[in-house]
């Protein structure tokens, strides 16, 4: 009997993944790199007869599930699921997964990065240099200690709880979490204190860093009214994602120097640009330290997720069970074509 035509489709290809498309040129007949940005004709026309979708930030919407009538799979090579509609992939039996492991430690290592280069001003201070050549110790390049300010954690999965132990162990850093997911006892136990208020966190906390999924509960958790619950002077760290952001509100917060500073990795509207874009005027605040939303990007994370994504495809393309690793309850959700790694 004669095997059917298989055919995968990758998008947002300007993310290098020279291994994993490797593998799957090996593994299907056809296989199609979609960029980022593609149209939503371009995509349905390309995934409409593919057994399987890899995706990464193009949106996999009901359309795109609902017209792909072979669809055995759709993998996303990454952690966050906000652009997969799951009840339409639950509806049409469609399996997803995604990689929830690959880059938690490095992730937690980009935002205590950005924490660090905004307590010691070294993005100003390198600019000056490259001006100047040199300059003297004079209050507008006075940076601060981490030692005994207070970090606020917003989410304590396993990247806060990276990022808890770099502070608190690491830079002896007092370090607070909100997450009502996460006991007192559990917090206590990696010496976090637990508060029970977002505003109550906002209020204590020198530097806050994001760290939960975005959801319809989480969608802009940073609003105008939380800016101003922020303690004075205090610096916001995100390498999550955009839409935990209010971003008017985030503006705003600057503008009146009631936020000293930001480090971002992620936005609402991606990719960033130099002009045209909601929040461009971001790269007029000599105060804010801007990453293209690449965090997780080293060389050892990469290879972890494309060797763990090559393993997801192979389950999907071999007719076996799809593994899902993650606890996100929206993936929890699945019963058709999956199997957990904890229980559900």
């Amino acid at each position: 009997m004669k095997r059917a035509h298989l055919k995968a489709v990758r998008t947002d290809s300007e993310l290098q993944c020279p291994q994993l498309d490797e593998a799957m040129r090996a593994m299907v007949d056809e296989y199609v790199l979609l960029p980022d940005g593609i149209s939503r004709d371009k995509l349905l026309q390309a995934t409409r007869d593919s057994q399987l979708i890899l995706m990464c930030y193009t949106p996999i919407q009901r359309d795109v599930i609902s017209t792909a009538a072979s669809l055995k799979g759709i993998v996303k090579y990454g952690v966050g699921i906000d652009a997969v509609d799951i009840d339409a992939a639950i509806e049409h039996e469609v399996p997803v997964c995604n990689v929830p492991e690959y880059a938690e430690q490095t992730v937690a290592e980009g935002a205590f990065c950005l924490l660090l280069a905004l307590a010691k001003k070294l993005i100003p201070i390198d600019r000056q240099m490259h001006r100047s050549g040199w300059f003297w110790p004079e209050q507008p390049w006075l940076a601060n200690d981490i030692a005994g300010k207070t970090i606020g954690l917003v989410g304590l999965g396993k990247i806060g709880r990276s990022m808890a132990r770099m502070a608190g162990s690491g830079f002896a850093a007092n370090v607070i979490a909100y997450d009502p997911a996460v006991s007192r006892t559990a917090m206590n136990n990696i010496g976090v204190h637990k508060i029970d208020s977002l505003p109550e966190l906002l209020e204590q906390s020198d530097y806050v860093s994001l760290h939960c999924v975005l959801n319809e509960d989480t969608h802009q958790l940073l609003n105008r009214e939380a800016f101003d619950a922020m303690k004075p002077g205090a610096s916001l760290i995100n390498v999550s994602r955009g839409g935990l952001i209010d971003e008017a509100a985030l503006l705003a917060s600057l503008e009146s120097g009631k936020l000293a500073g930001a480090g971002l990795d992620v936005f609402c509207d991606e990719p960033l640009a130099l002009s045209g874009h909601s929040v461009s005027s971001l790269f007029e605040h000599p105060n804010v330290i801007l990453s293209p939303h690449i965090t997780f990007y080293t060389r050892e994370a990469m290879q972890r997720l494309e060797t763990e994504t090559i393993e997801r495809c192979c389950e999907v393309l071999g007719g076996e069970k799809l593994l899902i690793k993650s606890t996100d309850p929206r993936l929890l959700r699945q019963q058709k074509g999956v199997t957990f790694s904890r229980p559900a």
